[in-house]
């Protein structure tokens, strides 16, 4: 036999109280979908606090795996289609995007169509010598990169030259450093990569990889 005392109506919520905790839940959950699950998720960041979380990043990362990962399905079976419809979270999560941001990025021109690759690539160098290595990017396009230095530490330079001539542009540099990662966004057309210098007394490797869409990754004379 159960003890247990029924609860007044007076120990009840009230109606104005469930529609208020109601809209702060869904008030909640929209700011939580703005500002984390749509940077973090799919690189779409209509307040810029995704940029300032560094969430972001991640999420034009995964976008782009994603679309490398349907390019090399296309490649290796051109008749293949998806038979899984998307889920609808995901539906919705791309629904409120295109109803929130895609005005915004209407007056946007579209960046050429480049092949999305992945590139590692070792570089030695003797002490005292440096080495520019540089790939080709249309504005707008994105590369995700890390490097990393075996046996030392080296200065470096990431910037860009324009394709129409100009001055370069730096995007970022230190000194003695061993390692750096990001995402490389070109601001035009041209080329755009990195300056290594060893200042060591030993020689070094410097393992580069890249990923996204450029083309003619290569070692600048």
């Amino acid at each position: 036999m159960l003890n247990h005392n029924m609860p007044s109506q007076d120990d009840l919520p009230s109606t104005q109280q469930l529609i208020r905790s109601t809209i702060i839940a869904l008030v909640t959950a929209i700011i939580i979908l703005v500002t984390i699950v749509l940077p973090a998720e799919y690189g779409i960041d209509p307040t810029g606090i995704g940029r300032t979380l560094q969430l972001t990043e991640m999420g034009e990362i995964k976008a782009q795996l994603a679309d490398e990962a349907a390019r090399d399905e296309q490649i290796h079976d051109p008749a293949s289609q998806p038979s899984t419809p998307e889920p609808q979270s995901s539906l919705m999560l791309r629904i409120f995007a295109e109803l929130f941001v895609g005005s915004a990025n209407a007056s946007e021109p579209a960046a050429p169509a480049v092949s999305a690759r992945k590139d590692t690539t070792t570089i030695a160098l003797k002490p005292a010598e440096g080495v520019e290595w540089k790939m080709k990017m249309p504005k707008g396009t994105k590369v995700a990169y890390s490097w990393s230095v075996i046996g030392g530490v080296v200065n470096y330079d990431m910037h860009g030259t324009p394709q129409a001539g100009g001055a370069e542009t730096s995007y970022k540099k230190a000194r003695g450093i061993a390692a750096d990662e990001g995402v490389l966004t070109a601001g035009f057309d041209g080329s755009h990569g990195w300056f290594f210098r060893n200042r060591g007394q030993q020689a070094v490797t410097i393992t580069l990889r890249t990923s996204g869409n450029y083309t003619d990754l290569k070692r600048v004379p």
